[in-house]
């Protein structure tokens, strides 16, 4: 679409309009193009990020590319999976006094099909951009300046920032992944909760050849004391990360990142882009305004330590496209978008305190070896880490999360799943830690391996899936105004799952289990009636 679409005050439609082109805003696009509903996405800068912000990509994210076709292409332009460890050193220079695993990233785990990956996002977004490109237009250089929410929709004023014309939209829904200061957060009036701004960091990418320290001990981050390093793409570069300085329009970048390398480096770091950035930490008060759906860090600013906040978003729009395609076509219900924010809200919140405890527990290291060094204890001493070497494993926190809503089933009654209450939002380090595969309803699918090489995870995508160990018994109902796909659950996967010979899962298109028949009997109108009350509709 041009601006020429909607000159002169007209306005050209769409079923939803997502705002911001980063990576929770394009994977969104490229979800709902599988759904076959069209968007305009618009990015008020004029490119893909140039800059390489959030590098990592978790086992749950790759599992949400793998659905879309794309793991393959964004493992191709990652690290190695060596990389994916922290380091800890007095200087880069120096051997580690600390180290620690990203588990599911640095080597496969038997919960899932996929590993994760470290890698840029300059690398990522281009990938995710082709996953669309053709089927769902974008415009760059275009920001929302305005809204307003009418009885079937949502009119938005769009402002081109080359030319200064002035268009509008009208869109069925509104998808906000505009960040942190999102402009759609702001307009909507809508506030946020927890610790806020926690304070200015400045990145710088550089150019300099610090193999001699890095090659034979790899890292996706070398934290120091003097700011933390990590390596740009598998090709070559460096960054630098810390707090940025209270004169940085007059810093010697250069300078200041070759005294962090240490003395006794002896590299002049060659600066190639340097960036100023607020780390923020809070949820917004709400996630949906009527029409309006904030998504990513427009929802929830998270701090960077331990790679969620990103990670976070793609899994809200993971959670948030099939319930908007299937309001938009007509086979669920308005009220199954309000089951967006009830399900993710809790994830952010348990995902924000996760976060800031990594943040502090980073900062216990550094202190830890300060105290150590002051004590007068030999260099070369390790120290204790203020956690087990699981801590990093995150894999409750990434695989682990159960949804509590309307959407979901509770076991074999009719009944939905309770909302979630204040105290299921509350930390609790073991859960985010370890990782128990459940079929409870609620739950990610586990991971297991079918006949033909094939995931369980393989069988979910632009439907609902029953898996179920007798497909002839179910057969007869797979003729639902909802799309539905019957896969054969081998008899032992059902024993695993606790199902009988007749029982089933019914699994929703985001990969989470709908409801589940033990061993039922199940007549005619059974899984119709289980699909109505998961999607809210009844549709002719």
């Amino acid at each position: 679409m041009s601006g020429a679409d909607a000159a002169g005050g007209a306005e050209a439609e769409v079923a939803v309009l997502i705002v911001g082109g980063g990576p929770v805003g394009l994977t969104a696009r490229a979800l709902l193009a599988r759904w076959g509903v069209s968007t305009l996405l618009v990015e008020k800068h004029t490119e893909l990020s140039p800059f390489p912000r959030s590098r990592l990509v978790n086992v749950r994210s790759m599992e949400i590319f793998r659905q879309l076709g794309l793991a393959a292409q964004v493992t191709a332009a990652a690290f190695a999976p060596e990389y994916a460890r922290v380091r800890f050193r007095d200087t880069l220079y120096d051997e580690d006094f600390a180290t620690a695993g990203m588990v599911g990233v640095d080597a496969p785990v038997p919960e899932s099909p996929v590993i994760g990956v470290l890698t840029s996002q300059d690398r990522l977004e281009p990938t995710l951009l082709a996953a669309a490109d053709g089927e769902a237009p974008l415009r760059f250089g275009v920001e929302l300046i305005d809204l307003a929410e009418g009885p079937d929709g949502v009119v938005a004023v769009l402002l081109d920032r080359r030319s200064g014309e002035e268009t509008r939209v009208r869109a069925r829904y509104v998808v906000a992944a505009d960040g942190a200061n999102s402009t759609v957060r702001e307009r909507l009036a809508i506030g946020t909760t927890g610790p806020g701004p926690m304070g200015d960091f400045t990145t710088v990418v550089f150019d300099a050849d610090l193999g001699p320290w890095s090659a034979h001990q790899p890292a996706g981050v070398y934290f120091t004391a003097h700011g933390s390093f990590g390596p740009v793409h598998p090709e070559g570069g460096w960054l630098w990360f810390g707090p940025t300085p209270g004169d940085a329009a007059r810093t010697d970048w250069s300078g200041l990142v070759s005294r962090a390398l240490g003395p006794g480096a002896g590299v002049r770091a060659d600066v190639r882009q340097v960036q100023h950035w607020v780390m923020n930490a809070f949820v917004a008060e709400r996630f949906r305004h009527g029409r309006v759906l904030l998504a990513g860090d427009a929802a929830h600013a998270i701090p960077p330590i331990g790679g969620l906040g990103m990670n976070t978003g793609i899994a809200d729009v993971h959670n948030l496209c099939w319930k908007l395609a299937g309001v938009l076509r007509g086979w669920a219900g308005p009220g199954l978008l309000d089951t967006y924010a009830v399900e993710r809200e809790p994830v952010a919140h348990r995902t924000l305190r996760q976060a800031v405890a990594n943040a502090q527990l980073m900062l216990q290291v550094l202190e830890r070896r300060r105290d150590q060094l002051q004590s007068g204890a030999p260099a070369q001493a390790g120290i204790q880490l203020p956690w087990s070497e699981r801590y990093f494993a995150q894999l409750g926190l990434v695989l682990g999360t159960a949804y509590r809503s309307a959407a979901v089933l509770d076991g074999d009654s009719d009944s939905t799943h309770p909302e979630p209450s204040d105290t299921d939002t509350d930390t609790d380090t073991d859960a985010d830690t370890d990782y128990v595969p459940t079929p409870e309803p609620g739950h990610r699918l586990p991971h297991l391996w079918l006949a033909d090489g094939r995931s369980t995870l393989d069988t979910c995508g632009e439907w609902f899936t029953l898996l179920t160990p007798d497909p002839a018994h179910w057969e007869r109902q797979a003729a639902t105004p909802w799309p539905v796909r019957i896969e054969n659950l081998p008899a032992e996967h059902a024993d695993r799952c606790g199902l009988g010979p007749h029982g089933a899962l019914l699994i929703r298109p985001d990969g989470h289990i709908g409801a589940r028949w033990n061993d039922p009997s199940p007549h005619d109108s059974t899984l119709r009636h289980t699909v109505t009350a998961v999607t809210g509709s009844a549709p002719s």
